[in-house]
């Protein structure tokens, strides 16, 4: 069951802490965080290779629904986002919102994805069912292929 279990961070101190729980194998990181980890839990002297997870909001835009709510955000959320979590500061990865050739081609730039064991896709769930199946859909047919 421990390995189940996963950890999730916006800053690089409490890597070095998640890689001396055994228990904790999956790690959500930025690439600086990322590093961090990974050789502190090699130097804690695991037996198992950890996961590494980051998670991103991925928006295509895909037809007027799709513009019509996350067009005009584009600009603003394509970059990291630095907030407050825990008591401290604390980095968000960026959104991508556009469209999926472009998204594709930014998400083969981005060094924590190309890093990551796992990719965590967050969307919009307020908007319901079908406008997220659309939006998964558009992410697993146009954007996943080409990140290998």
């Amino acid at each position: 069951m421990a390995d189940d279990f996963s950890i999730a961070a916006g800053s690089p101190e409490p890597a070095t802490v998640a890689a001396l729980l055994d228990s904790l194998p999956s790690w959500f990181a930025q690439p600086d965080s990322n590093a961090l980890f990974r050789d502190a839990w090699k130097a804690a002297g695991h037996a198992h290779e950890p996961r590494v997870s980051v998670s991103r909001s991925i928006l295509p835009l895909i037809d007027d629904e799709t513009r019509h709510y996350f067009g005009l955000r584009a600009q603003a959320d394509s970059q990291d986002q630095v907030g407050w979590l825990d008591g401290g500061n604390a980095r968000f990865g960026r959104s991508y919102i556009g469209e999926p050739d472009k998204i594709a081609a930014e998400l083969a730039q981005d060094a924590a994805v190309q890093a990551a064991d796992t990719v965590l896709v967050t969307v919009p769930n307020q908007l319901g069912v079908e406008f997220n199946a659309r939006i998964l859909e558009s992410i697993a047919r146009d954007i996943r292929p080409s990140l290998g």
